[in-house]
């Protein structure tokens, strides 16, 4: 593995458990301590780790340097409609493999999840972020 593919990974997973903390430091703050009710509480901290995602990935993990309007428009459109896709990917696999199959919720979410990991990066590397970075 070259050096810039080691980096790239090792990135996207930092960032990816950052991303996952914000998540879950948001959700339970506004559930726990806002007295908010868990669907509004989940669907802010979804949008708010969404967003760090797509300026952490932007940035640090792709290296895309690009501010022209259109161009960063497109990028994040992309980003969300991809997150939107293996977020409900995620709840179908996970409603099959519990609900239908009877399988251990912590194992299947935990399966899930690194799927969906893996799926986020090929959207990201193969269909948002795949334009020539800027000084390459």
């Amino acid at each position: 593995m070259e050096n810039g593919a080691l980096r790239e990974g090792i990135v996207y997973i930092i960032v990816g458990v950052m991303t996952t903390a914000i998540d879950y430091i948001v959700s339970n703050a506004l559930y726990y301590l806002a007295d908010m009710s868990s669907v509004p509480a989940q669907t802010i901290s979804f949008i708010a780790a969404v967003l760090f995602a797509f300026v952490a990935n932007k940035w640090w993990v792709f290296r895309s340097y690009t501010l022209a309007p259109k161009a960063v428009w497109k990028e994040f459109y992309s980003f969300v409609i991809c997150r939107i896709a293996t977020f409900l990917f995620s709840l179908a696999a996970t409603f099959i493999l519990v609900d239908l199959m009877g399988n251990e919720f912590f194992i299947c979410k935990l399966l899930v999840s690194v799927v969906v990991m893996v799926l986020n990066y090929v959207f990201s590397k193969l269909l948002i972020f795949s334009h020539k970075k800027d000084g390459d």
